[in-house]
């Protein structure tokens, strides 16, 4: 025992071979930067307004940070049990609209199935012009309406010919469910995307360049039906 706790104490001489293999073992090590606080840590800056009688605030963090809305009428073993949850789940609330991802397009995305005989052609673009040959003021924010005209891509598309969903397949979805989701209608076709093999056929071509389509636009002979099933 003596001999080892000698040999442990006493600095071993270099091995002869140790200027071959050092180098190799420096560049492999990989230096780790200690972790920080990142912007998703900090709590989000939000104004507390007046509740509902039956709603009030809780917080998943200290000073009053990261607020939610609970149920008042919940017990104390209750709000603590939910809040506990809600502090293990924060990641999945989102404090801010630059939190919502949006749809994932494996989960809700619209297909556009083309006819096997016909093939990708290519259009010209044509400038409309009214009678005084004049600028028509739009009330947009940028000014400027796009407007894709895509009837020989819907003349090549096979139509969907149940655009609504029939009343009895809808209750047979939403039958034992406690709770169903829908989506907020206020930016239309544009929350469903494309699927991504299908965005070439969107394809449209304008003065500043090539684009296309990631979002379901208006126009498209199928759109209303899956926004109707999604929806």
């Amino acid at each position: 025992i003596l001999m080892l706790e000698a040999l442990l104490n006493n600095d071993p001489e270099p091995l002869s071979t140790q200027k071959d293999y050092l180098p190799t073992l420096h560049n492999d090590l990989k230096f780790i930067e200690p972790k920080t606080q990142t912007e998703e840590d900090e709590p989000p800056k939000v104004e507390l307004k007046e509740l509902p009688p039956h709603l009030e605030y809780a917080f998943l963090g200290n000073n009053e940070e990261w607020s939610v809305i609970i149920a008042k009428y919940l017990s104390s073993k209750e709000k603590t049990d939910l809040i506990n949850v809600l502090k293990t789940r924060k990641k999945a609330i989102a404090w801010k609209l630059t939190d919502i991802k949006g749809i994932d397009p494996e989960f809700c995305s619209h297909k556009i199935l083309l006819e096997e005989e016909h093939s990708p052609k290519k259009g010209g673009m044509t400038v409309i012009k009214n009678d005084e040959n004049e600028l028509v003021p739009t009330r947009l924010v940028t000014g400027r309406r796009v407007c894709i005209d895509y009837r020989k891509l819907n003349e090549a598309t096979r139509k969907d010919h149940f655009l609504l969903p029939f009343m009895d397949q809808m209750l047979e979805r939403l039958a034992g469910n406690e709770y169903y989701c829908f989506l907020d209608g206020f930016s239309g076709y544009f929350q469903i995307p494309i699927d991504p093999k299908d965005q070439e056929n969107t394809t449209f071509t304008c003065p500043y360049g090539t684009f296309a389509y990631k979002r379901m636009p208006f126009g498209l002979c199928n759109a209303p039906g899956t926004f109707q099933r999604k929806t």
